[in-house]
């Protein structure tokens, strides 16, 4: 264990973090980890199960006396969001992340930390390890929530037996959830159209860079910009300059604002200086629109070593150009029953040039079924409008929030008395995994916490240091009042 992890408490949620982080985990590539947690469990005695798609259920017995208390669930998932930042060379299927201390705060350095949901897998095995009062535990670790949801979507019916269940993975000090949008993904498909280019165009690299990204869910509302969009309003200007596009990048992931957007662009050499004028221009009239969420915005014009004798056809860039440009992004609705809270919103995620092909992928959240299934069909239609292929997942359901909750007003007692303050009671507009795993469990009464982590899902993501001991120490009373009550 590094020394900079090794004096934090609690030890053990610590040492079991950093293993975690050392281990990669991709979504749907999670073979080490889920090995990792089947040796744990086989050190430790603990019987474990695992479904046809590779959830694992490892089992704590009950402490004596409490055998007749009623199991609770302990749930997280298994995968991270793999995000770095341009020039960090990190292969997140074989390297384990470097971890930093920021002042108050852990992180990794160039990458995502994968505290989402890390944190929470330590703390669930770190209880095996307690010795504190407690009824049966079933420790849930689900498969590739990130890109998919597909461990709760196929979690076999005959897991678990328990009555109650806290989902691991939200992301904020003090805030109990009990309820979460649902989601869908929009993908549009183009067959590109490519022309010749004579000699007298040169290669050059377009990146938009510097912006903040982040969870598509936690961070819509705030205004943080899409390296996309703003990429397609410069081809936007830029295709009046006879600037040819060859290919067409953006994004990473369905869950995160895209941060980045690369564009391999043709230029004759002697309109170079007015498009480096437009861009100068350009760049002012973005971070002005943006303000704060801006400051490091980065838009780079750089000679290229790639040659290329095709380019897509005017016809065809201006097809895409304005497609991305009339995708919807950002907030749609504001719940009217929940202040603050985004009820619906879509994400213009990824653009990828591929085989002859453009992928622009789109997701979208709603804790409304109709208003989630109609911004997608605005989506669709955009796509359909201008000629491509779409394919719609229709996703997960969205949790809906019991405010009479018996886990609820337990875990809120406990939450009181031991930290004098009541929590702050939230439904969030990001995806989890309780909504799915309801629906396959009926009557399973579930509410979700975790500590602070900020910047989820982008190379920004970090983990509070003191919020963790409270998290932990919040879990293992919230069990112990459960086997104490019933």
């Amino acid at each position: 264990m590094t020394a900079n992890l090794s004096n934090l408490e609690p030890k053990n949620v610590w040492q079991y973090f950093y293993q975690i982080t050392q281990i990669p985990r991709p979504s749907k590539h999670e073979e080490k980890i889920l090995d990792y947690l089947k040796e744990f469990a086989k050190s430790k005695n603990l019987e474990f199960i695992e479904d046809d798609v590779k959830n694992i259920v490892i089992k704590i017995p009950a402490t004596k006396g409490k055998e007749n208390a009623p199991a609770i669930v302990l749930q997280s998932h298994v995968d991270m969001v793999c995000e770095k930042n341009k020039g960090t060379e990190h292969d997140f299927f074989n390297d384990p992340l470097e971890l930093e201390i920021e002042g108050e705060w852990i992180k990794a350095k160039g990458t995502t930390l994968g505290a989402d949901n890390g944190i929470g897998m330590a703390a669930a095995l770190a209880i095996a390890d307690e010795d504190f009062e407690h009824g049966p535990i079933e420790l849930l670790f689900t498969v590739d929530e990130e890109t998919g949801l597909t461990g709760a979507s196929n979690l076999d019916k005959n897991m678990l037996r328990g009555k109650y269940m806290i989902n691991l993975d939200t992301e904020e000090d003090g805030i109990f959830y009990i309820g979460c949008a649902g989601g869908m993904d929009t993908v549009g498909v183009f067959d590109i159209r490519y022309e010749p280019v004579n000699g007298e165009y040169e290669s050059y690299s377009l990146y938009v860079g510097g912006l903040k990204g982040g969870h598509s869910g936690m961070e819509i509302s705030e205004r943080r910009g899409n390296a996309i969009k703003i990429l397609a309003y410069l081809m936007d200007l830029l295709q009046k300059r006879d600037v040819k596009i060859a290919s067409l990048n953006g994004g990473s992931k369905r869950n995160a604002i895209p941060r980045e957007a690369e564009a391999n662009v043709l230029i004759k050499k002697d309109l170079l200086s007015d498009i480096d004028k437009i861009i100068s221009r350009y760049l002012s009239e973005v971070k002005n629109e943006i303000g704060a969420n801006a400051s490091d915005l980065v838009i780079k014009l750089e000679k290229s070593n790639e040659k290329y004798a095709d380019a897509f056809t005017n016809e065809f860039a201006g097809k895409i150009i304005n497609t991305i440009i009339a995708l919807p992004h950002g907030v749609v609705e504001m719940s009217e029953k929940i202040d603050g809270l985004v009820e619906t919103s879509t994400n213009l995620a990824t653009v990828v040039t591929e085989n002859n092909q453009i992928r622009i992928g789109t997701s979208q959240r709603s804790s409304v079924e109709s208003a989630k299934k109609k911004i997608g069909r605005t989506v669709k239609s955009v796509f359909e409008l201008a000629g491509a292929r779409v394919d719609v997942v229709d996703g997960y359901p969205a949790w809906q929030p019991n405010f009479d909750s018996e886990l609820l007003k337990i875990a809120s007692e406990v939450y009181e008395k031991n930290f004098n303050n009541k929590p702050e009671i939230k439904v969030v507009h990001a995806g989890l995994e309780c909504g799915i795993i309801g629906e396959k469990y009926p009557g399973l009464d579930m509410i979700s916490v975790g500590p602070t982590i900020t910047g989820a899902h982008s190379p920004d993501e970090k983990l509070k240091i003191s919020d963790v001991p409270k998290f932990f120490d919040l879990v293992k009373k919230i069990i112990t009042e459960i086997a104490n009550r019933e």
